[in-house]
């Protein structure tokens, strides 16, 4: 077999090969060697043999590509090291038969790797999506947009590959209304899920409905309470578990926000009228959900002015206590004030990024932030 020969037969495979290929440099490096090596063999002294070096051929095909091309590579490898020594009049000799059998059965192994590295990246493919689909169900998307007021919201969770932890918040439409929810369970990552999903149930199946806000918080509190008991055999930190929260309404028809802080931090008004900066703080905080038996009083909602173009921050403790190099928490109030006229979504961004920057990149709890601004009401259909 010639050099001819072996180029036909890499021109003929070469179509189908590529399509399995992941990136180009593991389709031109394998063929480029497979190539050359025989052809420099041919005019190389007899004491320099270069046919050995076609195994790299194989190892790069089996870095980036599944078991066909992989097989493929190979089969060209040995047929390669064949036309070469067939080239030197060099085929018997016992040096190119080990170096045929060492490639052969090289060839063979990658091939049996690939097979298996593929059989488990297939495998976890699957387990991503039936993740990523369960955890998406669990923290659906917040509307662009709910009655007369605008939503976006920003999360990290703790761990990687994750879309959700232990931070949490919903929206849900009244008739006449717009409900928010920003809660932190204690604890963070995958393990705080089942808490995170109480809570955004309870608030789903009543948010919607035209109950008071005490009454919706109350909803809450119970839920929390049975979803901690019925968990508390299987693990025995529920009776420490809990969630802090804060709910707000916001009304359609009045330039209001009712809010009950449930010993979560206070949200932050930003009012681009006065390009100021507020703190949201209720005089009568109630304590976390979870733990209202230690508490006899009834919940009791404050209410803040909210007019039109102002905006809502809600957010967790993962944002307010990231810290920089020097230990000292991040100054969230102190650097909106920077960007009280950015729109809500660019203005998440902008935090996030700013966030991160401030870090040093390293935020190793769940983070979630929350916006809204109120405008006007869209026109009924």
């Amino acid at each position: 077999m010639s050099v001819a020969t072996t180029t036909t037969s890499v021109t003929r495979v070469l179509k189908v090969w590529s399509r399995a290929a992941l990136h180009p440099l593991f389709l031109v490096v394998p063929l480029a060697l497979i190539v050359s090596i025989p052809a420099a063999d041919a005019f190389l002294p007899p004491d320099i043999h270069l046919a050995h070096l076609l195994v790299v051929a194989t190892a790069v095909t089996a870095m980036g590509a599944g078991p066909r091309p992989t097989a493929l590579i190979g089969g060209l490898a040995i047929l390669a090291l064949i036309a070469a020594g067939a080239e030197r009049r060099t085929l018997g000799t016992e040096s190119v038969l080990v170096e045929l059998a060492s490639l052969t059965v090289l060839s063979a192994l990658l091939f049996a790797f690939t097979h298996l590295r593929d059989g488990h990246q297939r495998e976890l493919s699957r387990a991503r999506t039936v993740s990523d689909t369960a955890q998406r169900v669990v923290m659906r998307p917040l509307p662009r947009r709910a009655g007369p007021v605008s939503l976006a919201a920003e999360y990290h969770s703790a761990e990687a590959d994750t879309y959700i932890g232990g931070d949490l918040y919903a929206a849900a439409r009244t008739s006449d209304s717009t409900r928010l929810i920003m809660g932190d369970v204690r604890g963070k990552g995958l393990a705080s899920i089942s808490d995170t999903a109480i809570v955004l149930g309870a608030f789903r199946a009543a948010a919607h409905r035209r109950i008071p806000l005490t009454e919706l918080v109350a909803d809450l509190e119970d839920a929390v309470r049975w979803g901690l008991a019925e968990f508390s055999e299987c693990q025995p930190d529920a009776a420490e578990r809990f969630v802090t929260a804060v709910v707000l309404d916001i009304p359609d028809d009045e330039p209001v926000v009712h809010m009950i802080s449930c010993g979560h931090p206070p949200p932050l008004l930003l009012r681009r009228a006065t390009g100021t900066v507020t703190a949201l703080q209720v005089s009568e905080p109630a304590p976390p959900l979870g733990l209202g038996a230690m508490s006899d009083d009834t919940y009791t909602a404050a209410t803040f002015p909210f007019h039109e173009g102002d905006r809502i921050l809600l957010y967790t403790d993962g944002v307010i206590e990231a810290r920089d190099g020097a230990g000292t928490f991040y100054p969230l109030a102190e650097r909106l004030a920077r960007w009280v006229d950015h729109a809500p979504g660019p203005l998440l961004k902008q935090i996030t990024a700013d966030l991160r920057a401030y870090a040093g990149g390293l935020l190793d709890d769940d983070m979630a932030m929350m916006i809204a601004q109120r405008g006007q009401a869209p026109a009924a259909a």
